[in-house]
């Protein structure tokens, strides 16, 4: 996994878009104006996603290369290392966990909306 990869990945999901609020060296991908993955182009071996505080922390138990983000709330936002025993299929499966959580948040049209999208993009790809 790198950097290019993931930023790829997430930004193929319905909707996603990208900011640099936080200066010129990252990467703030949104869904709905919410951050749901971070990207540091001084560490490029890492990407910050949001979790589920009880996944996080069995996730941060079970794999080295996942900790608590540096400078974000540990709680909720876990640092996945790229160059650590984390799986790349386990990395995929956590940002769309991050994109879930962010979602979950939003109001249930929102959501309904949103799963509508996600339907249709899915099934585009299969075609």
């Amino acid at each position: 996994m790198d950097i290019e990869t993931i930023h790829n990945y997430c930004m193929s999901k319905p909707l996603a878009t990208e900011d640099s609020t936080f200066g010129d060296d990252c990467l703030l991908l949104r869904v709905y104006n919410r951050i749901f993955a971070f990207l540091d182009f001084e560490k490029p071996n890492l990407v910050v996603l949001k979790c589920d505080p009880d996944y996080a922390i069995t996730l941060r138990d079970e794999y080295q290369g996942i900790a608590g983000a540096f400078h974000w709330n540990k709680k909720y936002w876990n640092e996945v290392h790229f160059d650590a025993d984390v799986p790349d299929d386990l990395i995929y499966r956590l940002v769309d966990h991050s994109l879930s959580e962010v979602l979950k948040k939003l109001p249930k049209r929102t959501r309904t909306e949103y799963a509508q999208l996600l339907e249709a993009a899915q099934s585009q790809t299969i075609l």
